[in-house]
């Protein structure tokens, strides 16, 4: 088989966040190969513009789509589900891109030949949380396209610039924690992502202006490739700097949430501000791009989909009645609660209701041991302050005395130098 006809599914095009890139680079990858992508999501914006541009495909109502595809590239169950429902002679493979969100919730489906995890953390809840059987879960890495960021100039010695990479970051999440540890340091900070109002289309022109990049996921990725320094961190807490002995691991966690156990504090992050090291981070940022780069993945994304291809023809096989089981059971689970948009719109506000009040604890929190080291701070320029009236005053206290005591004798010899002159002056009539 030589061009597959990948059909790629997820929630939404319509905002920057990480499976909406992940499905830009992947679909882009693919045409470049000589494969034929079509992106399907019911929720379109910039994304399927850039896509449509470069000449793929993009659909929001798989009507529209007549080639029936080799294989289904799911992420999200709605649109994975619908998918296989619209092209019931087709295998699919479905990914898992986080350990929260209610979309990532692994469907049961008997054309579902292989689960995809991105990180140890997915793996981990697709098999210990969700029953997917551990042979028929796989994972494959994130990526970043090293065309689009490229490599930057040498770091200096010590930073100067740093960067907030995140669309959660503002003054009412980890923003403020940040920027008064960098002020300590004396490094100048901005901020790109949507929290923040300033969202980029091309991230990759800006990331090079920067020696510091607190950031989580594939943003620290694409900031590691770059050759910055990375300080993971976001909104849900802090994590170390990125280095050559712990760049493994991390990488296995995606930078993600298991990397974030710290809280986002001044100190905190202090600490990992000081680790930074040019040279150090020129090595992590090599290694990235000799191990994490696009065309690697796609080398085991389109193995992955020869293999299920493969394995489906061989079945030969479609089991319409354990379908239409698994059908019932995913109505039974989430359509039962009433409108899926209506679950999904609640579950959205809860975890914006959740962040904003995590968010503004942990700014109390900030505040509170700023004050305190504010305190610390007053009351021992206090203390010098009383140390050196104490000794000014102890000094004038024995010039006086010193002045007290000369003064009579000053006085006395005043008074007999008047004597001696009357007496002169009566001699003298």
């Amino acid at each position: 088989m030589n061009g597959l006809k990948v059909l790629i599914t997820n929630i939404t095009l319509a905002t920057r966040t990480g499976t909406e890139i992940y499905v830009r680079d992947l679909a882009l990858g693919l045409l470049r190969r000589g494969h034929k992508p079509i992106v399907y999501s019911t929720d379109l914006g910039e994304i399927a513009s850039e896509l449509r541009a470069k000449t793929v495909p993009v659909v929001d109502d798989l009507a529209q789509v007549t080639a029936t595809p080799d294989v289904i590239h799911g992420h999200h169950h709605p649109e994975t589900l619908a998918a296989l429902l619209r092209f019931p002679t087709v295998p699919g493979v479905l990914f898992c891109h986080d350990w929260t969100a209610w979309h990532d919730v692994p469907v049961v489906f008997p054309r579902i030949l292989r689960h995809v995890a991105v990180d140890d953390t997915c793996f981990d809840r697709l098999v210990m949380e969700h029953g997917i059987p551990k042979e028929k879960v796989c994972v494959i890495l994130n990526f970043v396209d090293l065309d689009r960021f490229r490599r930057r100039p040498p770091l200096p010695d010590q930073p100067k610039r740093a960067l907030v990479f995140s669309n959660t970051a503002s003054e009412q999440t980890h923003l403020a924690a940040v920027r008064a540890a960098c002020t300590q340091a004396n490094i100048a900070l901005d901020v790109i992502g949507a929290g923040s109002g300033n969202s980029l289309a091309r991230p990759e022109e800006a990331l090079g202006n920067y020696d510091l990049v607190f950031a989580k996921g594939k943003s620290a990725l694409e900031a590691l490739a770059v050759g910055a320094a990375v300080i993971l961190c976001d909104a849900a807490g802090a994590g170390p700097m990125v280095t050559t002995t712990e760049l493994d691991r991390l990488r296995r966690l995606n930078f993600g949430m298991r990397t974030l156990q710290k809280r986002v504090l001044v100190e905190v992050l202090a600490r990992e501000i000081a680790r930074y090291d040019c040279r150090d981070a020129a090595e992590v940022s090599r290694r990235i791009r000799e191990e994490a780069g696009l065309e690697a993945a796609l080398d085991e994304l389109t193995a992955l989909y020869h293999r299920v291809v493969e394995e489906f023809e061989i079945s030969g096989k479609i089991d319409r009645e354990a379908e239409e089981a698994a059908v019932a059971s995913y109505i039974r689970a989430w359509v039962s609660y009433g409108s899926l948009r209506q679950l999904q719109s609640r579950i959205h506000l809860l975890q914006v209701e959740n962040d904003r009040i995590r968010a503004e604890q942990e700014q109390k929190e900030s505040k509170i041991h700023q004050l305190q080291f504010e305190n610390t701070r007053i009351q021992t320029e206090n203390d010098h302050v009383r140390r050196l009236l104490e000794a000014v005053h102890n000094s004038a206290t024995i010039r006086l005395r010193n002045r007290l005591v000369t003064l009579p004798l000053i006085g006395s010899l005043a008074r007999k130098l008047a004597r001696r002159m009357t007496g002169y002056q009566q001699l003298m009539q």
